[in-house]
């Protein structure tokens, strides 16, 4: 029968596409992990690899195994992690991601949690929406606050309070009042605009794209970047003017930069938390939920 270690042994070259490689990630020497790949094959009486030149290539048969073998090792890691924590406290590491854009809504939240549970350490991953959903389907990270729209097929999601999008332009082009607050989504016609971009998929950038031309105009774009603090910075040197939602504003501080709302906009910044439906959640992801939960009203975590 086919154990554990050989699973995670076969995944290993599979990844690697070399015994010699995975052997050296493995720590182990080469020969005593060729004659593994043999025993599991000779146990399932299939072909698991085809040789082309130096790489070995999953064959069908392989390929299913390599999937199945994922899901079981990654359920396995998840049990004992649980089973762990029926006897301990609220210690470990709690691997979580946010936008830069919405990282306002975990900053007093961490500094609760660690005050309650200072055992407790953090690794925080940045990326925008795209980028840190992949993260959380390869178990990188446990959730992550992004930036909406997202595809939720995978993911359990806590919707975040929506915001207005803010105009930021360089304090020195003196285009409107210093006494205005707000601007009509009108008076965007013409001016160089800098938008947030995802690496992947639709996001901020196509919503106020489209909100632009319902509006009865084309957006003048000259930059696309997926951080929006480099946006500010750019805006602060007067390269171009950004829209961002209000609380990225708030949470990055730029000298020689105006803001103004965005009064007739059809749009709103929406966020949430998400993480994967299919995943067991560690008892220090459960407690930084529940203070999401708290606060949104959405039904309490079994």
């Amino acid at each position: 029968m086919v154990d554990i270690k050989q699973l995670r042994y076969f995944r290993a070259v599979a990844e690697e596409g070399q015994v010699t490689k995975a052997a050296k990630k493995l720590h182990m020497a080469q020969p005593p992990l060729s004659q593994q790949m043999k025993m599991i094959e000779e146990e399932l009486q299939l072909k698991l690899f085809d040789r082309e030149g130096r790489t070995l290539k999953l064959t069908n048969a392989g390929e299913v195994l390599y999937k199945k073998a994922g899901k079981i090792l990654n359920e396995l890691e998840e049990t004992l992690v649980e089973v762990k924590e029926t006897s301990e406290g609220l210690t470990g590491t709690l691997y979580l991601g946010s936008t830069k854009s919405c990282f306002s809504a975990l900053t007093e939240r961490l500094t609760k949690l660690r005050q309650d549970y200072p055992k407790l350490t953090y690794q925080l991953r940045e990326g925008d929406t795209f980028f840190l959903a992949e993260c959380i389907k390869k178990r990188e990270i446990e959730m992550a606050i992004v930036r909406l729209p997202l595809d939720v097929n995978e993911f359990e999601m806590i919707p975040l309070p929506s915001e207005p999008y803010v105009l930021v332009t360089p304090d020195s082009w003196n285009i409107f009042s210093p006494s205005q607050k707000e601007i009509e989504v009108e008076t965007l016609q013409g001016l160089p605009l800098m938008l947030l971009h995802r690496i992947s998929g639709t996001g901020q950038f196509e919503l106020i794209v489209e909100e632009c031309k319902k509006h009865g105009f084309e957006p003048d774009i000259i930059c696309e970047c997926p951080d929006p603090t480099m946006l500010l910075s750019l805006a602060a040197h007067g390269v171009g003017a950004t829209i961002v939602p209000k609380s990225t504003l708030e949470a990055f501080s730029f000298a020689h930069i105006r803001s103004y709302e965005l009064k007739n906009a059809g749009i709103k910044a929406e966020s949430a938390i998400i993480w994967h439906k299919d995943r067991y959640l560690t008892k220090a992801a459960r407690r930084l939920l529940d203070s999401f939960i708290t606060s949104s009203g959405h039904p309490a975590l079994s």
